[in-house]
């Protein structure tokens, strides 16, 4: 019982990090010009992506973070920092801007390869929070079933997010280009002030056992 109890919370604390509703506007902004195909083959790669990451870190998070030396303030502070530069991009349409001047090797296989994988499946998805949390609960399952639930719980919270983002057509369509360059705009500035609240995080956590000293 207790180990259902622990893999309710973790998956509502993921749906809170992951945020599917929010990652809506997020993904229109992010795939502009792309066809439905394409944003549907961009959402399945992030989302599979997200999901490898989240469940390594969930097994190996705390090896993986202390072999690599390195902590989770750092962490949060570098997705903060990734997350701004998003975000600015996205407030004064620079990510519009680049793909304009390269029209025909914007939307390319490898293009969106990449873009799935960053900025989409880190640190949108899994991002600091999400990692943090997962590290956390992984930490609580210890035996073979416990990590097969675990797992299986990551998939569903991704699976989630899958089905937000491929809604994202639907969404567009109502939108327009109107409501799409407003949109970008407004989650431009929602962008940088959660990366900005990322490095706070990061840095307080950071200077934590100083203060205590």
């Amino acid at each position: 019982m207790n180990e259902i109890a622990t893999l309710v919370n973790g998956f509502t604390t993921l749906m809170v990090t992951m945020d599917p509703p929010g990652m809506v506007p997020i993904f229109l902004a992010l795939t502009v010009g792309m066809t439905q195909a394409q944003r549907r083959n961009v959402a399945i790669r992030g989302s599979l992506i997200s999901f490898f990451l989240i469940l390594a870190f969930a097994l190996f998070g705390d090896d993986i973070l202390n072999a690599l030396g390195i902590s989770m303030s750092a962490f949060r502070i570098a997705g903060g920092i990734l997350l701004f530069w998003i975000g600015v991009e996205m407030i004064f349409e620079k990510r519009v801007e680049r793909k304009e001047k390269t029209t025909e090797t914007a939307i390319t296989k490898d293009g969106m390869a990449n873009l799935a994988a960053f900025p989409l499946a880190m640190p949108l998805i899994a991002g600091p929070g999400t990692i943090s949390a997962t590290i956390l609960l992984g930490s609580r399952m210890t035996t073979l079933i416990d990590k097969i639930a675990l797992a299986a719980m990551i998939a569903f919270a991704c699976l989630v997010v899958l089905v937000a983002m491929l809604m994202a057509g639907l969404i567009d369509r109502m939108l327009g280009e109107t409501g799409r360059n407003i949109l970008t705009r407004i989650l431009g500035m929602m962008l940088t002030a959660l990366a900005a609240q990322f490095v706070i995080d990061g840095v307080k956590s950071a200077l934590m056992p100083v203060a205590g000293a």
